[in-house]
């Protein structure tokens, strides 16, 4: 009974620690104006805790919940109009995403060939989203599931670190400053349990129709859709995205733990490298995007940023940037990499297996 009653206390004083560490640096972010301040500081705070030693269970419920409050968020600033753009701006989204698959292809290909890595890990690590499914193929072929895991972890870490760096050198403010926020909104609760409702009723489709990443993707695709026949009214108070901002932040934070960090402690400089390099390549697809099509530099940088679909979502919602235009094409981007990296990666795998890799 009393190691039962100090394992729970021990519990309560980490996720305390946790809690008062993430409110500390959202605080400091959003008095600097960085932008989702309220998503890296929680970030940040479950990184600190988890390579401390801190051991907190961060349940999948709450992750999920919020995965689906933060696709009602974009839902209700995407209009349904945002197929129609896709259709007719077709070349362009597909141009784009195939140059960010095949940067990425080409780096891991690259780095297994040199055998920068075991076997083919740097293949299955450099695929640009798909995290948990890259993960599993991984490891049977024989690849080191731990570092891939770091690796694809790693880059939505940098991934939204540097794209909020990225809004601010473009001199691009928050939506709100830290002083307008109104944390506590009066709320038409109506409209809030129709937002809850979906952002509930969307994951649980998602996993019966067995989608992968569906707990974004499903309350986002349905949110725009209701919302434009009029059927549902987004509401989303303040406290309740902040939370999700939260959720989304820790399940990333977390996962870096000190045994992993140990891991992967040899490989760091490769993996820093390699991922720096993955960003690199795909802000030069931005790049070709802003002068062969006139988009605008930072809705380029967002729209091709590789993985993290959620944390670029809430980083477009507090910026002004063109929230359609960068959501439509990392979905495109998500949906092409969650069909298209495993099975090219895959392709690529066979050829390139070293003689520890393992069949599947």
């Amino acid at each position: 009974m009393p190691s039962r009653f100090s394992s729970k206390l021990a519990a309560a004083l980490q996720w305390g620690v946790l809690i008062a560490l993430s409110a500390g640096i959202a605080a400091f972010l959003l008095w600097i104006h960085a932008p989702a301040a309220l998503m890296l500081g929680p970030l940040i705070a479950g990184i600190i805790v988890a390579s401390s030693g801190g051991k907190v269970r961060f349940p999948l419920p709450p992750f999920v919940l919020a995965q689906g409050v933060v696709g009602c968020l974009i839902a209700s600033m995407v209009p349904l109009s945002i197929v129609d753009d896709v259709l007719r701006h077709w070349v362009l989204f597909g141009a784009g995403v195939l140059l960010v698959v095949v940067a990425s292809s080409l780096l891991g290909w690259l780095m297994t060939r040199w055998q920068m890595m075991p076997g083919t890990t740097a293949l299955w690590g450099t695929s640009a989203g798909a995290a948990s499914v890259m993960t599993i193929m991984a490891e049977h072929y024989g690849a080191d599931p731990r570092l891939v895991a770091f690796m694809q972890y790693l880059r939505v870490v940098l991934v939204a670190a540097i794209a909020a760096l990225v809004a601010r050198l473009f001199g691009v403010a928050p939506s709100h400053a830290a002083h307008d926020i109104v944390w506590f909104p009066i709320v038409a609760w109506v409209p809030l349990g129709e937002t809850l409702a979906l952002a509930i009723a969307g994951p649980i489709i998602a996993r019966w129709l067995r989608i992968p990443a569906g707990a974004f993707l499903v309350p986002l695709v349905l949110g725009i859709v209701l919302t434009h026949f009029g059927l549902v009214r987004i509401e989303l108070p303040t406290w309740l995205l902040a939370a999700s901002y939260a959720f989304v932040g820790w399940n990333v934070g977390l996962r870096f733990t000190r045994p992993l960090l140990i891991h992967a402690l040899k490989a760091l400089p490769v993996i820093f490298g390699a991922t720096l390099t993955l960003i690199a390549l795909c802000g030069g697809v931005a790049v070709l995007m802003v002068w062969g099509a006139g988009v605008d530099p930072l809705t380029a940088y967002l729209a091709t940023s590789p993985g993290g679909s959620d944390s670029i979502a809430i980083i477009a919602a507090s910026t002004n940037v063109d929230v359609s235009f960068v959501m439509a094409m990392q979905t495109v981007r998500m949906i092409a990499v969650l069909f298209l990296a495993p099975v090219l990666t895959k392709f690529i795998a066979e050829r390139l297996r070293y003689p520890n890799d393992r069949p599947p």
